[in-house]
């Protein structure tokens, strides 16, 4: 059974993976700020208002108001990753930029109304973020390490979702979802030594990883002004990558963190062509072992339940955007966002392999009806420059310090479809 489970989700997954060649987004730690580009034009906005096919990710009570829809968007990605290393150590001193900084990212779904008060979409998303690729393998001086150096992990999510408004006010959604990951690691041969399975730690290809979960969702319109919504979607328990258990905490655990979401919309009364949400988010980064274990110093060898991570905690994302119907087909999007530190300083070193250290996103776009069925969405965000410097002797011998560095850009485009 497990097998023929296997085989199901892989082949699923070359759905969800021709959909993105290489999973980057603009990221709070590895998760997506947003799906779908109405959603991205506000960073990330999305549980209290409708922001279509792709936006019952995020909310799945939405699908009622998303209605008989399709949509389809690609997203041009463009991140800068650069790692400094200073001299009088063991790691290579200079700047180290990472390759692979234009992605192209397509995704898309539809929604059927089933009648008045009822929904069933499907669709595919995604999170990414931690690929990279260092020419210089700048680990080599601690004893060995071939090139490139670097790391890639796909995450893509097959989902049903099926809304149902249970009253005039209150409208409840949940999605089941096939998780499917993909994993590779290149250069990390100076890290076998620390492993209890030192043959299973790095250069050993691509391995896949699945698992089930559910995306739980409210909506409720409590007048013409005010419209709260929440989602909460379970910690996801994936299958091991056995080709990684020398690597990751667990034997090769990669568990998908939980996430939390809570907001709330309010269209003025006295222009109701204005829309202002605001949301919280939590991402518990931090209950998965594999990123949230100590890396300084290290508790365990590698891959046992305590061995090293990324040393990742919870994360707490803030939201504030506004939409604006400027007439019956042009809407206008903005939004900023800021989340909390995902590590601290003295992870530097080990996070060097995965910098996803932005934490504030600016957002604008709009979407333009071009007719009775067919529509347009453009969106552009920016994550701000932001970077951790720290030292950490446990994994380099002295204090040499390490300046990780990421910002990106980012602009999606989509087509939608109703009928």
């Amino acid at each position: 059974m497990k097998a023929m489970f296997d085989r199901g989700a892989k082949a699923c997954a070359v759905l969800g993976l021709c959909l993105f060649s290489t999973p980057a987004f603009s990221t709070n730690g590895y998760f997506a700020n947003g799906y779908g580009g109405k959603s991205k034009g506000m960073a990330g906005a999305g549980v209290a208002v409708s922001t279509g096919v792709l936006g019952m990710a995020q909310n799945p009570a939405t699908g009622v108001e998303v209605g008989n829809a399709a949509g389809f968007c690609l997203t041009t990605f463009a991140p800068d990753r650069t790692v400094r290393i200073a001299p009088g150590g063991p790691l290579t001193a200079g700047t180290h930029k990472s390759e692979n900084d234009v992605f192209l990212i397509p995704c898309g779904g539809a929604n059927w109304a089933l009648d008045e008060r009822s929904s069933l979409g499907v669709f595919v998303f995604a999170n990414g973020g931690m690929n990279t690729e260092y020419k210089t393998n700048f680990f080599s001086g601690l004893g060995a390490g071939s090139a490139p150096l670097g790391v890639n992990l796909e995450q893509a999510f097959v989902t049903v979702n099926y809304a149902r408004k249970v009253s005039d006010q209150l409208t409840l959604g949940i999605s089941p979802i096939l998780a499917v990951q993909r994993f590779k690691a290149t250069g990390l041969e100076a890290f076998s030594g620390l492993s209890i399975a030192p043959g299973n730690v790095t250069n050993r290809g691509h391995d896949w990883s699945t698992g089930l979960g559910f995306n739980l969702g409210l909506l409720y319109e409590a007048n013409a002004q005010w419209t709260l919504g929440a989602a909460y979607r379970n910690r996801i328990q994936m299958s091991s990558f056995s080709k990684y258990r020398g690597l990751f905490a667990g034997g090769g655990d990669f568990d998908v963190p939980a996430m939390l979401t809570l907001g709330a919309a309010y269209t003025l009364a006295n222009q109701p062509k204005l829309t202002i949400t605001g949301e919280y988010q939590r991402i518990y980064y931090g209950d998965v072992n594999s990123i949230a274990n100590t890396s300084a110093p290290p508790q365990g060898p590698l891959g046992a339940a305590n061995g090293v991570g990324f040393g990742w905690k919870d994360v707490d994302v803030l939201r504030l955007a506004a939409l604006y119907r400027q007439s019956d087909r042009l809407t206008l999007r903005t939004g900023i966002s800021y989340s909390t530190e995902f590590t601290s300083n003295r992870e530097a070193v080990i996070n060097t392999i995965a910098p996803a250290a932005p934490q504030w996103h600016a957002s604008f776009g709009g979407s333009y009806k071009i007719n009775d069925r067919w529509g347009f969405t453009f969106s552009y965000t920016h994550a701000f420059a932001n970077s951790i410097t720290g030292v950490n002797p446990a994994l380099t011998g002295v204090a040499q310090p390490v300046r990780l560095r990421m910002r990106q850009h980012e602009i999606a485009t989509g087509l939608s479809y109703r009928w």
